[in-house]
């Protein structure tokens, strides 16, 4: 059966999106989330452990159902499922399990540290590394154990006036925040890496209460403050989620009131961002002071109108 024919047959069963299908040894159709699979037989649609290299079938592997010879089970089923089998063709498709399951959870590393007595926990991540113009900002937040803002994810995933009401919230329910703002010329003195990490350490310093541990979307940050790198924590974490969220809105806040200074560079829509508008702007009216002038189009353009 073809790729294009499981997924029709799929759409005319009654399974709940949550579910997912195991194909075989080497494959999983992601029914809800969309969808990898390989070209396979029906009949080899079967869930399976391994046991030295060997491929054995099982008659249970948590719960799971079966409709028209396909076996359904939850993703986290499905996802130990491809683990075990452990073929390196499956690895991105795992990283894509492992991802969408913490976006169903993004309280996990909060309550994981909470078990351990620590209550103050700090979400930092930063907005504004790829602009050509303005700074880079982030944003250290202290949540309440029991805060709660359905929907809250990644700030990019976002429409702007999700973000906006979610950034009055969180300023609302949160223990305590604080902002880092690193500007562009600091940028061109130390880069843009070592800006942002600048940046966060103003922000985590900001809050008028310190956490007693950070959180980061990724980031090493050497501070007397134990500190966990979460890769894709924007997602996962709830904390770095209010946070990227606070960092978003203040920093887009910045390019609205630059683009009332300078409306020929459209700041309005591309927040700095290298959009063809914005690299015409700069041809016809030049490199304004804001700029990050060892940022590639504008360090292009210094060195071409030297005088």
């Amino acid at each position: 059966m073809k790729k294009k024919d499981i997924f029709q047959l799929l759409e005319s069963l009654s399974v709940p999106k949550n579910q997912f299908v195991v194909v075989g040894d080497s494959s999983i159709v992601c029914h809800g989330l969309k969808r990898e699979c390989d070209y396979l037989e029906i009949n080899s649609l079967v869930p399976f452990t391994m046991d030295n290299g060997i491929i054995h079938i099982v008659s249970s592997l948590g719960d799971y159902e079966v409709i028209q010879d396909f076996y359904f089970s939850s993703i986290k089923n499905c996802l130990e499922i491809k683990k075990l089998a452990n073929n390196i063709d499956d690895k991105p498709l795992i990283k894509k399990l492992e991802l969408y399951l913490a976006s169903l959870d993004n309280y996990q590393y909060e309550r994981n540290l909470r078990d351990e007595g620590i209550t103050l926990i700090g979400g930092v991540d930063e907005v504004g590394r790829g602009p050509l113009v303005g700074p880079v900002v982030a944003a250290c937040c202290i949540l309440p154990e029991k805060f709660q803002l359905d929907g809250l994810t990644d700030s990019k995933k976002l429409s702007e006036k999700k973000r906006e009401y979610f950034f009055e919230e969180i300023k609302k329910q949160a223990i305590c925040y604080g902002i880092g703002i690193v500007s562009a010329e600091r940028i061109d003195e130390i880069n843009i890496y070592q800006a942002t990490k600048e940046a966060m350490v103003q922000a985590i310093y900001n809050c008028h209460i310190l956490p007693e541990h950070v959180l980061t979307d990724a980031m090493k940050l050497s501070i007397d403050i134990p500190v966990t790198p979460i890769i894709k924590g924007d997602i996962k974490s709830i904390t770095i989620s209010a946070a990227s969220v606070l960092a978003k809105v203040t920093r887009d806040r910045m390019m609205m009131d630059l683009d009332k200074k300078y409306p020929m560079y459209d700041f309005k829509n591309n927040v700095g961002y290298p959009t063809k508008k914005h690299l015409e702007a700069i041809e016809k009216y030049g490199v304004l002071p804001e700029h990050r002038k060892s940022y590639g189009p504008v360090a292009a353009y210094l060195e071409n109108h030297k005088k």
